[in-house]
């Protein structure tokens, strides 16, 4: 317990957790303040993150870098599930879509782009095994090859659309987690050596015990489900008071507050030379949400969702995606970054939430 307090001690960040009671209070007695549930709970699932990032760097320790970023992506994006399933059972289809589109954008382009631009402020020249992100950006070429689908079969004129749609959409979901999972036999398995780190780390801190981490996995975890339930219930009208589309919401706002808690570890590896991590959570994350978490969503809304969700995007969220991928695919090609790198991929993003914002989709 003494890490844990200590950790809080000398972590301002981690000072905002003052606010989760705060957010839980004012849902009970002023459920109708929108706008004030929605800043308290985004500012409360920020901290949150950064306790459930330190746990799984400390979990991530045990474990080489490819494994530690899979291991870190994957605890971190149960941030982005949870608020997802929240939305999901609300029947805000397009808030889930949005955020399963823009959780792949922020993690292709902002954090990768953030995490070079961090670590080459730090470091001249950073080196990492770039066979991780080339393997990636095959699965996500996948995902965006299995979202165009369903858009293109919508807008046929000789089949039944929403019918069609839906029977493609669960068929699509099935198939990219078979493709997910042989992706990580392949590459935690059969080939790992291909995957292994560049060997150019810092020294980093000493770890939480594995039981203390495990414990604040499972506590964080059930905090950010209590609080993206209130996330979720003041969204719509809190974006609607600061003029934002519920699209721009799922792609920019879930998507950066879901990210948090791989943010938090991607960036303080990148700082640490340790960049072989945070190529592995920004675009593992990526393809891990494409690939599996999406298509969950899919199968989840059967069960839990008013009506089944499909995998029909609106055609910009496709093009952003496509571009991402393959912007972050052409940088990441040779196993080098420098910090103006960084800069180009958070400007690509940056034109991204512009046009999002001003020019939203007409129909979701």
């Amino acid at each position: 317990m003494e890490p844990l307090l200590k950790e809080i001690r000398h972590n301002p960040m981690l000072w905002l957790l003052v606010l989760v009671p705060a957010a839980l209070i004012a849902a009970k007695l002023i459920p109708q303040a929108h706008t004030l549930l929605f800043v308290l709970s985004v500012l409360a699932i920020v901290p949150l993150a950064a306790l459930l990032s330190h746990a799984t760097e400390s979990a991530a320790e045990k474990t080489g870098d490819a494994a530690g970023g899979l291991l870190n992506a994957t605890l971190g994006n149960l941030t982005e599930l949870v608020i997802a399933a929240a939305a999901l059972r609300a029947g805000e289809y397009a808030l889930v879509k949005g955020s399963i589109a823009g959780a792949i954008v922020t993690n292709t382009l902002f954090m990768l782009g953030a995490s070079f631009l961090l670590g080459g402020l730090k470091h001249h020249v950073q080196e990492y095994n770039h066979a991780t992100a080339r393997l990636n950006a095959a699965l996500l070429f996948l995902a965006t090859i299995a979202l165009m689908s369903p858009s293109a079969i919508a807008k046929a004129d000789l089949v039944p659309g929403a019918a069609l749609t839906q029977k493609l959409s669960l068929a699509l979901a099935v198939l990219l987690v078979i493709g997910y999972g042989l992706g990580l036999l392949f590459s935690l398995k059969t080939h790992a050596e291909i995957f292994s780190s560049v060997e150019h780390a810092e020294a980093s801190e000493a770890p939480w015990p594995i039981g203390l981490a495990l414990v604040t996995l499972g506590v964080v975890t059930v905090l950010v489900a209590l609080v993206s339930e209130i996330f979720v219930e003041s969204v719509q009208k809190a974006a609607e008071a600061f003029g934002m589309s519920q699209a721009f919401v799922g792609f920019i706002v879930v998507a950066l507050v879901g990210a948090a808690a791989e943010m938090t570890v991607a960036f303080s590896a990148a700082r640490k030379n340790r960049l072989d991590l945070s190529v592995g959570i920004a675009l593992g994350s990526a393809s891990q949400i494409a690939l599996f978490v999406g298509p969950v969503l899919v199968l989840l809304s059967y069960v839990i969702g008013p009506t089944p969700m499909d995998l029909q995007f609106w055609p910009g969220a496709v093009v952003m995606v496509f571009v991402a991928t393959l912007v972050a695919a052409f940088v990441t090609s040779s196993g080098r970054s420098a910090w103006f790198i960084g800069v180009l991929l958070l400007f690509v993003y940056a034109v991204f939430a512009v046009t999002l914002y001003m020019l939203p989709p007409q129909a979701q």
